[in-house]
């Protein structure tokens, strides 16, 4: 067999399909549940560690709520992804507030909820105090600059808008206390699908280095520090996970000579993953409608870009699997498509795969994070229903399909003028 596994067989997709058109993301609860426990396991050393899952990735209550029960929080950026955790009942904090550009109603619903705002620049500082008030306990977020190296996908930390500067944290941390605050944390995330354990450890002696700079010289005390996100996935065959026990030893082993001996602990590790949790348990199912063949070969499917633009937008690889034609000879070459009037509407190019045939039924893989979540209605384009594939083998529909009602509810074709 040529590729990655599947949770489904072509024959159990085929009874999903008879219920479900294709397309739609459908998720494996059972993978996402257990990796979400693995991730605990790894950090049980440190009290109070906390992933905080970056809604973003898969913004569905079902999804976190399956989280949550693994003691999971959840990380907003958003007036959305808020109103979402209340709607779950998540309060306190167990919501991480990371935004930017933030306006003050979002705040002020960050504050009535309790969450923890992560400040992204050091004149939010004022700007949460005159509009909304500044909250007892407050994190900032560092952008280390040249200290660190980013990725192809969040770019180099220098060339990023996130974040403060280490002179603005410490500034920035002088400034609150002034103001107030009792209570403080810190953040970074400076790099997105990485899959080198050591770069983590690296991220955590940064912080630990500048934890120990700031409580020295401001006199505080931190209570977490949030490493950020950005573990990767091995979306080629190829590619190997992140060693979580490699990157959880690590960080043990910084905190231990850096937190511990210098009298800073407990210091809580939270992390906001959000691709890692849910990205490799998640497929994009779609049939084939036409094959055609001019210069080159293309394969076109009933779903676009509006159900999955990473390959579009980072020029992403995700794995395909043609069902039931996994152990035929990958010695075609085709160009993976779909209907957008947009070129770069393609989900691989020059992909070697077994011959295609109209109806064939294709899954990409790796669509659990950053998927369906990423879509949009260019085209008219209508987003698709996400499916759950229960641990008891089960299949549950947790977002409908959209619906040409839905795509022109916001128009007012009454208010139109009359020409005549």
């Amino acid at each position: 067999m040529i590729g990655k596994k599947l949770p489904f067989t072509k024959e159990q997709i085929e009874q999903v399909i008879e219920k479900h058109p294709t397309p739609f993301h459908i998720y494996d609860e059972k993978g996402m549940v257990e990796y979400a426990q693995k991730f605990n396991e790894a950090f049980s050393w440190n009290e109070g560690f906390k992933e905080y899952y970056a809604i973003k990735a898969a913004p569905n209550p079902f999804l976190m709520k399956l989280l949550w029960k693994q003691g999971f929080g959840i990380d907003c950026s958003s007036m959305a992804e808020l109103v979402l955790a209340e709607k779950l009942g998540m309060r306190g904090e167990e919501i991480m507030f990371t935004s930017n550009d933030t306006p003050a109603y979002e705040y002020q619903k960050a504050v009535e909820l309790g969450a923890i705002i992560n400040l992204d620049d050091i004149s939010h500082i004022n700007y949460l105090e005159t509009t909304v008030g500044l909250p007892e306990l407050v994190c900032c977020r560092y952008n280390p600059g040249a200290l660190k190296e980013g990725n192809i996908i969040i770019g180099n930390p220098e060339e990023s808008k996130y974040g403060f500067t280490r002179e603005q944290l410490i500034e920035g941390y002088k400034l609150l206390k002034e103001k107030g605050v009792k209570r403080f944390g810190i953040h970074t995330m400076v790099a997105s699908n990485e899959l080198d354990a050591d770069y983590f450890v690296e991220t955590a002696e940064i912080v630990f280095d500048l934890i120990i700079e700031i409580s020295k010289e401001v006199g505080i005390k931190f209570e977490f520090a949030n490493l950020g996100g950005g573990i990767g996935i091995p979306y080629k065959s190829e590619h190997k996970p992140v060693d979580l026990q490699k990157v959880s030893a690590g960080i043990k082993e910084r905190y231990e000579k850096m937190i511990e001996a210098n009298g800073l602990a407990p210091l809580k590790i939270f992390f906001e993953s959000g691709r890692a949790i849910t990205g490799p348990y998640g497929y994009l199912v779609s049939k084939v409608l036409h094959i055609k063949e001019t210069y080159k070969k293309y394969a076109g499917l009933d779903s676009c870009m509006a159900n999955l633009m990473r390959p579009a937008l980072y020029g992403a690889y995700h794995h395909i699997t043609v069902m039931g034609k996994e152990n035929q000879p990958h010695k075609y070459l085709y160009d993976v498509t779909g209907s957008l009037c947009e070129n770069n509407d393609k989900f691989a190019i020059n992909r070697l795969l077994p011959e295609i045939t109209p109806d064939d039924i294709v899954v990409i893989h790796d669509t659990g994070a950053h998927g369906h979540s990423m879509g949009f209605n260019y085209n008219g384009k209508l987003r698709s229903a996400e499916l759950l594939l229960r641990e008891n083998g089960e299949v549950v529909e947790i977002r409908r399909a959209e619906t040409l009602d839905d795509y022109f509810a916001t128009l007012n074709f009454g208010a139109l003028p009359s020409f005549e």
